[in-house]
């Protein structure tokens, strides 16, 4: 079966390019897998069921029901990182890291135990004591601080992991069968996916592993040092009204308290931190894509003197971003008011706690500081959450952003799969024909008709032209013979061990060297330079050939002229069996459209041609019409001309053409 160069999927039937692109991207993919999985394949889990809102459930409930899918929708590829198809140093990295958080309490006990004997001897006046609690301090501190330099080392190891095999699951399926593209023919929140997949993805593999790092030593600093206070401390024995009031424990109840009124006090006033973060994500995003579209567009800008329009657009979009900021900013502030108060007030309260202790005798200046040592630890366990709640927040709305993604990469592939919504079946012809449409139907991702049942055999040679007026889905035909529109019904066949080469209207022009524009989508040694300069020369870039080598913006350096040219060089490199057409000369005058089109059935004339194209003048190369036209639940095929082209004659053929179809346009 037919497949397209320009996707890069494999065939039986390949160029030099082919096989060179294709090994190269096998080697990369290797790569990939080595640091990513363990049996070189990650198989995805099927996505939850998605949640129909409840016609009785408010606006605010229906949305809280969106939220919770994403986040349940997020975690169902993520785990994946410690399943069967995940990464193979998943769990030694994971185990690690939870023996070096332990190993790393231990040595804060060490640490906290050893506050209490150097400020008893001291109290004491013991100078010898003093000498070898000295000595012993220096291998407890370097202990500590090499399990520290570790745990970093191994949490960032996992985060660089778990990185690297989502990012790897989420690409593979943004790439493939074309789901790149045919995001931005579907509805759904993905816009931006490029900055989900860099910047999202990031923040959503990182933050939980500090997380799950941060929560287990705080829980296990909270218990070891919770007994330490309840060891140290005792029961408080107060006099009140004559009564005498017994604490137990009270150095753990007033820990407890402590944090319960922080966290209470930073739950309250970062209710809406999540929120917060998501819209201003959301808003960094819209600012980022409208850069990106004035650079990407900068030519058609600049020449219609749009300037100030598209910095009338940048402001407006650049106020929101100020303003998310402005909000979050201002949560930021209520945070830091009860984090910063609480950090200075946590190491006065157990010393004013223990003074009466102290002051009676009761308790050594040791134990004093060992239980303010103690109390400052357990409170900073308690007031994880309050120290990282913005992270938490801020990991909330990237989670659900990438997930967003996920899902309509699912409903890409449920479409695929032909859940709901019809598939175009894709086959081998039977007999010569080298393309065959079979009762083609093409549809919207919603099942709105384009294009009505359409039967086409291509025979191997023919030069095939689609007409019609515009809108009437030509273009949307041919993305469905290319594969890239998976939504519609009947099938589009091509002949065993063949190959296609699409030339959009407007050609791709990699970033990097000329030599690598001219072999795209191969890779840019398969040709010598000799090789491309002389396909340069056919197709009348003369003045690029001592450029090949030279990397440069050729994207914006060459003209849309100049990038159709250049697409016919590539076609003349690759030499493909079966040629699409898609308005591939519309930037070029009348003139050197002809030269194109005389250099293709030179250069190869056992092709078969599928163009689409509106000027009448290319009849002259094609041996066969099909129009389509309008018409109410889709376009349909009304006409099917044997064409015949006369050598000498095409130029009359056009100006007849014209002539013929003058009144109709004035009409």
């Amino acid at each position: 079966m037919a497949k397209p160069v320009v996707t890069s999927k494999p065939s039986a039937k390949k160029s030099p390019a082919k096989d060179s692109a294709a090994r190269k991207a096998s080697e990369t993919k290797s790569e990939i897998v080595d640091i990513t999985a363990e049996d070189g394949e990650h198989v995805e889990p099927p996505p939850p069921e998605v949640v129909e809102p409840d016609p009785e459930w408010t606006e605010e409930e229906a949305e809280q029901a969106r939220k919770d899918y994403l986040l349940t929708r997020f975690w169902i590829s993520a785990r994946g990182f410690w399943g069967k198809g995940g990464d193979r140093l998943a769990w030694i990295f994971t185990i690690g890291l939870l023996i070096l958080i332990v190993a790393n309490v231990g040595f804060q006990y060490g640490i906290n135990v050893w506050n209490r004997a150097i400020f008893d001897a001291i109290e004491k006046k013991d100078s010898i004591g003093v000498f070898h609690l000295s000595a012993v301090f220096f291998p407890l501190a370097i202990g500590s601080v090499l399990l520290g330099v570790a745990q970093v080392f191994a949490r960032m190891g996992i985060q660089r992991r778990w990185r690297a095999w989502l990012t790897n699951s989420v690409v593979s399926r943004w790439l493939a069968n074309g789901r790149y593209y045919q995001l931005n023919l579907v509805g759904g929140d993905h816009k931006n996916p490029e900055y989900r997949i860099a910047e999202d993805l990031r923040i959503a593999t990182d933050s939980p592993v500090d997380f799950m790092a941060g929560i287990t030593s705080a829980f296990l600093s909270a218990a070891t040092f919770i007994a330490v206070l309840w060891t140290i401390g005792g029961a408080l024995t107060v006099t009140v009204g004559g009564s005498v009031i017994t604490i137990p424990g009270f150095l753990v109840i007033a820990a407890v308290i402590y944090a319960a009124i922080a966290s209470g006090s930073i739950m309250t006033i970062g209710r809406q931190f999540v929120q917060v973060s998501e819209d201003k994500n959301q808003a960094e995003a819209e600012y980022r894509y409208a850069l990106t579209r004035v650079r990407e567009n900068g030519e058609s800008i600049a020449l219609l003197g749009g300037e100030e329009e598209e910095r009338d657009g940048i402001d407006k979009t650049f106020t929101k971003v100020l303003r998310q900021w402005a909000r979050l900013a201002g949560q930021h502030m209520r945070t830091t008011l009860v984090s910063q108060g609480s950090s200075l007030i946590a190491p006065v309260v157990p010393l004013l706690l223990c003074a009466p202790k102290f002051l009676d005798g009761s308790m050594t200046l040791g134990q004093v500081m060992q239980a303010a040592s103690a109390f400052t630890i357990v409170q900073t366990a308690f007031g994880w959450l309050v120290d990282n709640y913005p992270r938490l927040a801020d990991w909330n709305a990237c989670a659900r952003r990438i997930a967003s993604l996920m899902m309509s990469l699912d409903g890409l592939e449920r479409a695929e799969r032909g859940d709901g919504i019809g598939r175009i079946k894709r086959g081998e012809t039977e007999g010569s024909a080298m393309l065959s449409l079979n009762d083609l139907s093409v549809t919207l991702d919603d099942g709105t008709a384009v294009v009505g049942e359409t039967e086409v055999v291509v025979e191997p040679g023919e030069r095939l032209l689609v007409a019609g007026e515009s809108g009437t889905g030509k273009s949307t035909l041919v993305r469905a013979i290319a594969g890239l529109w998976p939504w519609g019904d009947g099938s589009v066949n091509f002949h065993p061990d063949r190959r296609l080469f699409m030339l959009p209207q407007k050609p791709y022009i990699p970033s990097g060297t000329l030599r690598r524009a001219i072999a795209y989508p191969g890779a840019a040694d398969d040709w010598s330079v000799e090789q491309m300069g002389e396909a340069l020369h056919k197709v009348g870039l003369d003045h690029l050939k001592e450029k090949i080598e030279e990397e440069a913006p050729w994207d914006q350096i060459l003209s849309g002229g100049e990038k159709q040219r250049l697409a016919f060089a590539r076609l003349l490199l690759h030499h493909p069996d079966i040629v699409v057409l898609d308005e591939a000369t519309s930037a070029l005058d009348e003139k050197s459209q002809d030269k194109m089109m005389d250099i293709v059935i030179k250069e190869l004339p056992k092709a078969t041609i599928v163009s689409v194209a509106h000027r009448v003048e290319l009849e002259a190369f094609h041996s066969r019409k099909i129009v389509l036209e309008r018409r109410k639940g889709g376009a349909k095929l009304v006409s099917d001309i044997d064409l015949i082209p006369r050598k000498g004659k095409r130029r009359l053929l056009g100006r007849f053409l014209r002539q013929r179809n003058a009144p109709n346009k004035a009409a």
